[in-house]
């Protein structure tokens, strides 16, 4: 009796014991099989013009976390597109290993399809990605005081800075996918077209769009998997397309669009404009439209125009045909490419 009375005292302490053992063990699991994924998603997606690495890596975060550091990290594809982050810093809990989030303190680095690098810093850049197996993956970015700038020798980026960025992305039901981006009280690079139109006003940007057949968008690359996407008859549901810059809008509530075989868009969006003809002006003077189409445009859309505010507006039809950009009945320029 003496013994199991013992044994009564000290069953809790062993029991607490093995639970933290066993815990241990666990938790080292996890960190194993974190190391383990993240070097079979190097090696698959490294090779054939594209790169996932790091210079430096630390996983800890004992007992309840699972936080990565990670030094130098890189992403890129065979298109010349990539992401580069000095640090990065992402966190998962135990409890939900697959929800991960992250920070970029030092801010990022993406490179352009042509290689041409753009540094964005920010006070707050940060991110959270889960359901890994979906198309696309639960993904979201916010931004908060962002700076653009672009090395010496290489293109200026059209944005200066940025109050806010929000970028969302998640799959939905039939197979589609679902993206929305918002960028708030942005200023456009001096001298650009953008700064032309908004004349030292701030900028906003709103599209929020849903598209089929989110699991043929994959390939080596983004000209790859957009051809692949619209070989299986992909299209993309516009429902809301804003663009602010001063006192020129375009609002564009629906629409579907697909991309040709060239790598231009395709299909038509319905577009409320405000202030086009000023729009147009600083299009023509910046080279982006088709010579002499600005002035047949702005009288077009002269005739079709109304007052919303004080302000001429007018709704009409974006065309997007063989290659051509349509405004009303004038073609106005080469159609968007997005590969």
């Amino acid at each position: 009796m003496r013994k199991l009375h013992h044994f009564g005292l000290y069953a809790p302490v062993i029991l607490l014991a093995a639970l933290a053992i066993a815990w241990s063990l666990g938790w080292l699991w996890l960190k194993g099989e974190v190391a383990g994924r993240m070097d079979a998603a190097r090696q698959a997606w490294s090779g054939q013009g594209r790169e996932l690495s790091w210079e430096s890596r630390r996983i800890y975060g004992f007992p309840f976390r699972l936080d990565v550091d990670l030094g130098n990290a890189r992403l890129a594809e065979a298109s010349g597109a990539g992401l580069a982050i000095p640090v990065l810093q992402a966190e998962a809990f135990v409890f939900a290993p697959t929800h991960w989030v992250g920070v970029a303190p030092q801010g990022v680095v993406f490179r352009r399809r042509n290689g041409e690098p753009v540094v964005v810093t920010a006070k707050i850049l940060r991110a959270s990605l889960t359901d890994f197996a979906a198309r696309p993956p639960r993904l979201a970015v916010e931004g908060f005081g962002l700076s653009f700038s672009a090395p010496k020798g290489a293109r200026p980026y059209f944005l200066a800075s940025a109050g806010e960025l929000h970028l969302h992305a998640k799959a939905g039901p039939d197979d589609q996918g679902a993206v929305r981006l918002e960028i708030e009280n942005a200023t456009a690079r001096p001298q650009s077209l953008f700064a032309r139109i908004a004349q030292g006003r701030p900028l906003s940007l709103t599209a929020d769009l849903i598209y089929s057949h989110a699991g043929a968008l994959r390939g080596l690359d983004w000209p790859s998997a957009v051809a692949a996407w619209s070989a299986a008859g992909g299209a993309i549901t516009m429902r809301q397309l804003s663009i602010s810059a001063g006192e020129a809008v375009l609002d564009a509530r629906s629409g579907t669009l697909t991309v040709g075989a060239d790598g231009r868009l395709e299909g038509e969006l319905t577009a409320s404009l405000r202030q086009a003809p000023r729009a147009l002006a600083a299009m023509d003077q910046s080279g982006a439209l088709a010579p002499g189409a600005a002035g047949t445009a702005a009288s077009v859309l002269g005739a079709l125009g109304g007052v919303s505010g004080g302000r001429p507006t007018i709704t009409v039809t974006i065309d997007f045909q063989a290659g051509q950009t349509t405004l009303g009945p004038v073609a106005i320029g080469p159609a968007l490419k997005i590969y």
